[in-house]
């Protein structure tokens, strides 16, 4: 089950008495790392009610086609995109039917037309209503389109009937749910990543900080998703938006930096320390803005060390796989050894900052992957291609 990590599941609900099962199914859903959203039609209404589904899934439940506040933005045509499945559970004999038709009368089934992610249905319905002509018809026009079809199941229906048309169970509509998305290489899995600069201030106006863009740390955010880890971005100040599906906590100093690191890192399996920390910030910050003294030529700054947040990490007791960065102008292979050993880290990845194409602010970057045992040049690519390549080698080491 763990292939649901990060995954968006869009529950339908129809008319039907299994309607009840679906609360169950938004719960298991959850249970398995997947975020979800539910859409009810006007019969399902009728069997559980929104409320219920609301407080279960977290989220608003999507119920009318023209809601006015929703439809300002497209809803229904946004609600189609963020899906990665579309999962229908209970499926109405009813719905099926319209389904195969392409009607487009009320949000589920529009949904069902915009989406571009794939649909599955679980029927549920009586008996001899799964049994007629028309709905296994119906049934092999849904799967001619690569429509999913989970179940049903047999057994004694609500009716007082024994037959095909039971709704799946929960946990059955779940491991199908899963098997269709294959399982990442960090799937169930928790990663952290710090990014970005830090800031020191030195009085209300001004700081101490460094070039760090952030971008190198973001992306690997946005990798470690595309693997199936649960991610968590602690960043420092940058420009960029938030990796989708990915936790970003925003910090400005090294100390709130390492309160937030020592907070997520307890159970996590991977910590991934990608920011620039300033070494030492001002010993006070000035109240009020330092006044130019027009007769000094010059001013001192005392200045103290900030803690080592990679360090501090991997001390810890029950430490994560811990990865540091090393950004260095010279003795570049000599300096991340170094670090790798003074530090107690599992892998260290060194780049040299005094390339401009693939400094601070650059697009590309090249690496050397340093750990106990060996050293590996990955060579200038995308930061996005890099951050893929060096989650793909960090999966291979926790795995190994």
């Amino acid at each position: 089950m763990s292939s649901l990590t990060n995954k968006r599941i869009l529950l339908g609900v129809t008319g039907g008495i299994a309607a009840y099962k679906s609360a169950d199914l938004v719960r298991r859903l959850q249970d398995a790392g997947a975020r979800v959203q539910v859409v009810m039609t006007a019969a399902a209404q009728e069997f559980i009610t929104p409320l219920t589904m609301q407080a279960l899934s977290g989220n608003p439940v999507h119920t009318n086609l023209l809601d006015p506040a929703a439809e300002a933005g497209m809803g229904h045509i946004q609600l189609a995109r963020w899906a990665d499945l579309v999962l229908i559970a209970p499926a109405s004999a009813d719905f099926i039917a319209r389904l195969v038709q392409g009607q487009a009368d009320d949000l589920l089934t529009t949904l069902c037309l915009a989406t571009p992610a794939p649909i599955a249905v679980a029927p549920a319905m009586n008996q001899g209503m799964w049994r007629n002509a028309s709905t296994q018809a119906n049934v092999d026009v849904l799967k001619q389109r690569k429509i999913h079809v989970f179940g049903p199941a047999a057994g004694e229906q609500a009716c007082g009937d024994i037959g095909l048309g039971r709704m799946l169970e929960a946990l059955q509509l779940v491991e199908a749910t899963a098997s269709l998305f294959v399982s990442g290489s960090l799937a169930g899995k928790k990663v952290v990543i710090t990014a970005g600069p830090t800031r020191e201030a030195i009085d209300p106006v001004r700081y101490i900080s460094n070039h760090s863009s952030g971008k190198m740390g973001y992306a690997l955010a946005q990798a470690a998703v595309e693997a199936g880890a649960q991610t968590v971005l602690i960043s420092g100040p940058t420009q960029l938006a938030a990796p989708e599906r990915v936790e970003c906590i925003s910090v400005i100093t090294a100390e709130e930096m390492l309160t937030a690191s020592l907070q997520h890192a307890l159970g996590c399996d991977v910590f991934i320390a990608a920011a620039a920390v300033a070494d030492y910030r001002p010993a006070q910050i000035a109240v009020h803005k330092i006044k130019k003294n027009a007769d000094a030529e010059s001013m001192l700054l005392e200045l103290v060390k900030n803690p080592d947040i990679v360090a501090t990490i991997a001390a810890l007791e029950k430490k994560p796989f811990t990865v540091g960065f090393a950004a260095e102008s010279e003795n570049l292979i000599a300096y991340a050894q170094g670090k790798l050993t003074r530090k107690n880290l599992d892998l260290v990845i060194a780049n040299n900052i005094a390339d401009a194409g693939i400094g601070f602010n650059a697009d590309e970057n090249a690496v050397t992957v340093i750990d106990k045992e060996y050293q590996q040049v990955l060579t200038q690519r995308s930061k996005q291609q890099l951050a893929r390549d060096l989650i793909a080698l960090i999966a291979q080491k926790i795995a190994d």
